[in-house]
């Protein structure tokens, strides 16, 4: 077990901020698209009044 994966003399390169810019963009948009997606869901924009049962209620509540 005396073998190395990575050698001594290793340094990785720091990433590049513009490289990883667009990255991050893309990805604080899809989980604010997610985020609205799952408020809608909720009901946070509901535009039927009265359709504000919860569907794990079900027919429970009358």
């Amino acid at each position: 077990m005396s073998d190395t994966a990575i050698s001594p003399g290793f340094h990785p390169e720091p990433l590049p901020v513009g490289e990883l810019l667009p990255w991050a963009i893309f990805a604080g948009i899809l989980l604010l698209i997610a985020i609205y997606f799952v408020g809608a869901e909720e009901g946070a924009t509901s535009l039927i009044s009265g359709m504000n049962r919860s569907g794990f209620a079900g027919g429970c509540l009358v």
